[in-house]
């Protein structure tokens, strides 16, 4: 069966019988069929589609040390305005950009069993959406360039922004499997399987992260490859159907 492994085990007590249906470790289906309570068939569906994604998230910004505050945080405006500059000269929207971390600390050197100051660090990270994937490599690379030793680039983030499409395959291959699964008890257990009473959905679509570092020497370099890559949309339903009397 494809490697997994089904276990149906059928017990009857007192009137009651119970169907468990385990695919892999977890029981996913229970049939009551008690006179005291009401009759039905309770499933969960899966469906998984995936996507090229659309838009992808980086944070990026600068981190500058200066012997004094005023100096630290001139010279972090400095690369962070060219930053960002670079960023919008790339194609990348002002509202797709936001500050999400602005720091200003001291900088000790404990070396020498002795604390020592050494300056002042400011840190500026702004989060930037892109919505011409193609053009990723060369909106990072442009922008690091621009920010010079100073720039850090943590990480990216690719989504699907426009995922109806998606959504919408994954709940019906999800409501097939909740069917499919209903169908097969009920014709197990001589019931005649009714409409759904309750339906309970969840929705997954996890972000890809990829890391990234950026070569910050500024020396010719050849350009950034970025790959997107496939994202996955999951949808479960959670179905309680009713069998017909």
């Amino acid at each position: 069966m494809n490697g997994n492994t089904r276990l149906y085990t059928i017990a009857v007590i007192g009137g009651m019988a119970v169907i468990l249906a385990a695919c892999g470790a977890t029981p996913q289906v229970t049939v009551n069929n008690s006179e005291s309570a009401q009759t039905g068939i309770s499933v969960s569906g899966m469906g998984e589609v995936t996507g090229t994604p659309d838009t992808v998230e980086v944070d990026l910004g600068v981190s500058a040390l200066g012997e004094t505050v005023d100096e630290a945080t001139a010279t972090a405006a400095d690369r962070a305005d060219s930053l960002i500059a670079a960023l919008t000269s790339n194609g990348v929207a002002e509202e797709d950009i936001t500050t999400t971390d602005y720091s200003i600390y001291p900088e000790y050197d404990y070396s020498g069993n002795q604390e020592r100051l050494v300056g002042y660090r400011v840190n500026n990270t702004v989060r930037a959406k892109i919505r011409d994937i193609e053009s990723t490599g060369a909106v990072l690379d442009a922008a690091s360039a621009a920010a010079g030793d100073e720039a850090r680039i943590s990480g990216l983030r690719f989504s699907i922004e426009d995922n109806a499409e998606l959504v919408s395959a994954a709940r019906e291959a999800a409501w097939d499997d909740a069917l499919a699964k209903a169908t097969q008890l009920a014709d197990l257990s001589a019931q005649t399987l009714g409409a759904a009473t309750s339906i309970t959905e969840t929705v997954t679509i996890p972000p890809v992260p990829i890391p990234y570092e950026a070569d910050m020497a500024g020396a010719e370099r050849a350009a950034t490859p970025i790959e997107p890559g496939t994202s996955a949309v999951t949808i479960t339903l959670q179905v309680q159907f009713a069998f017909e009397s």
